[in-house]
């Protein structure tokens, strides 16, 4: 047979990957921006060069064989080291220019991070922002974002960052409907209506308090937004919790109860570790430090 592997390449791998990920050859085609008969034919082209199958085809679909789990693992490991490859280049770059992609959610954009962006931008215009909104932890150690805004307590082991500061939660109502909030009996405010996050925001400690302590007919409206459960409590669709630089900032919102400490949650400005000298990077990392420490009060809810 010769020299089997003299004529495999990169995209050899590539292809065999794409195929073993979707498990159709109309899907790898899709994937790979080619057309299906040219999936097929180097499939059969690579698999004659190997001298063996790599997939068995059922009806529901193209299932690997050993020899092509062994390919499929040895792409990941290229696939992978070449991504390392390129956060270090990323990370090695000599001004801050070009471009970083951050991910964040709707509610921390809107209420904070847009007039930072701004300022930013006018301060370096040589950097451009690509800001994606994702609840969703995106994969920046595949370079899907560069820069993560989170409000979180356990940040993923394989980010570094800092934490610039504390989101403190409260109990709002309409201020129309709570002129006097400071003569409120807190026993009362269980038979008014609530507002709540969506069930799929459980790990939200807000929540689960709900969801524990409200009669469910009492809890008339659930919204899986913190911008939409602050616009339902500002209309009066029922009283809710919200972080107090949402709540605060709304005059038609007041505080109807305490801060709750075990709502709360840290603001951490994260990145991948391969990344965190690259300049265009840690020049922003450091402008969002030094220009949301002057808003720790509000943040906090001080």
């Amino acid at each position: 047979m010769g020299e089997p592997f003299k004529n495999l390449a990169w995209d050899d791998f590539r292809l065999i990957k794409a195929i073993a990920d979707v498990r159709s050859l109309p899907a790898a085609a899709a994937l790979l921006g080619i057309n299906h008969s040219t999936v097929f034919r180097r499939l059969g082209q690579i698999e004659e060069a190997l001298g063996a199958k790599l997939f068995e085809r059922h009806r529901s679909g193209y299932t690997l064989t050993t020899p092509g789990e062994e390919m499929v693992a040895l792409a990941q490991r290229v696939d992978e080291d070449i991504t390392a490859f390129t956060r270090k280049m990323a990370g090695r770059e000599i001004a801050p220019a070009g471009e970083v992609r951050v991910t964040t959610n709707d509610s921390l954009l809107i209420h904070l991070l847009t007039p930072l962006f701004v300022k930013f931008r006018k301060t370096y215009p040589d950097l451009r922002l690509d800001v994606v909104l994702a609840n969703q932890e995106l994969n920046l150690s595949k370079r899907d974002a560069d820069v993560a805004i989170r409000a979180t307590d356990s940040p993923p082991e394989n980010l570094v960052g800092r934490r610039a500061a504390t989101i403190a939660w409260a109990l709002y109502g309409r201020a129309d409907d709570f002129p006097d909030p400071e003569t409120l009996d807190p026993e009362s405010l269980y038979d008014r209506d609530w507002v709540s996050l969506s069930d799929n925001l459980a790990m939200l400690k807000a929540v689960r308090f709900v969801r524990e302590h409200v009669p469910p007919e009492r809890i008339g409206y659930k919204v899986n937004t913190v911008l939409g459960l602050a616009e339902a409590v500002e209309r009066g669709l029922g009283i809710g919790h919200l972080p107090c630089f949402i709540g605060d900032a709304r005059p038609g919102l007041v505080r109807i109860g305490p801060l709750n400490p075990d709502f709360s949650a840290g603001l951490w400005l994260l990145t991948h570790s391969d990344l965190r000298q690259s300049p265009r990077v840690r020049v922003l990392l450091d402008f969002l430090a030094a220009e949301i420490a002057p808003q720790r009060n509000l943040i906090e809810g001080l």
